[in-house]
């Protein structure tokens, strides 16, 4: 009784009594788990992810490596690691957008039924990818690098033009016209439909049915009256 610490005011405690404040905070910290690290390939989804975004948003030129690291939070050198700069990691985010897009209309081809039937499965299956994945249609539209040779929105309208082309030409050897004439129209029609979808990706005031409605209402109706052998007016006149 009647004893205290040195150098403490009487009824003071000794501070080492008492660590309930900044240590226990600190303890507290400790044993919070460590954020987890991304693996290789969740690091790899996530800058495709944010590479899609920005090509999307930006185009290709006007994206740059630095850009990418910088909204996924990670350095250059990580961006470089996986994907050997801003060209690979564009290539493969078209790549993936292509088979997407490819998968939906050989897929709305090859289903089989009525003609009318199919092109109005194709114009849907153009739409709702464009519903569903606008920041990659709106990659696949823009203009690709010199050297990207393949993997563009042109080459792939290509494609499915050659898949139309054998449809278009059994359905003409039936109505008696000539079949040779298949690639012609097979693109004309792919190229209404692909414009059409470029149009809609920006102009949404009709519904993605009522936009197929009418491409099956030109498309069928047009093809259902075509003449065997037409002509010009001028050239008729003359």
């Amino acid at each position: 009784p009647g004893r205290t610490t040195p150098g403490l005011a009487p009824g003071r405690r000794p501070q080492s009594a008492s660590r309930s404040g900044h240590d226990g905070q600190v303890a507290t910290e400790s044993r919070r788990p460590a954020r987890a690290r991304m693996t290789a390939s969740q690091r790899r989804a996530q800058l495709l992810d944010v590479s899609r975004r920005l090509f999307a948003e930006k185009g290709f030129d006007l994206t740059s490596v630095e850009e990418i690291a910088v909204r996924a939070a990670v350095s250059k050198p990580v961006v470089y690691e996986h994907f050997g700069g801003k060209e690979g990691v564009y290539a493969v985010v078209v790549d993936r957008e292509i088979t997407a897009l490819t998968d939906a209309l050989t897929g709305a081809l090859t289903e089989g039924g009525h003609p009318k039937v199919l092109v109005e499965r194709t114009a849907l299956a153009l739409l709702t990818y464009i519903e569903e994945n606008t920041d990659g249609f709106r990659i696949l539209v823009r203009d690709s690098p010199v050297a990207q040779a393949t993997g563009t929105f042109s080459s792939l309208i290509g494609d499915v033009a050659t898949q139309v082309e054998h449809l278009l030409a059994d359905q003409f050897k039936k109505q008696g016209l000539d079949p040779r004439t298949a690639p012609i129209y097979s693109r004309m029609l792919v190229g209404m439909v692909a414009l059409t979808g470029q149009h809609w990706l920006e102009e949404r005031s009709l519904k993605k049915t009522e936009v197929a409605a009418h491409l099956v209402n030109l498309a069928w109706n047009g093809l259902e009256g075509l003449e065997r052998r037409p002509a010009l007016a001028a050239r008729r006149e003359s």
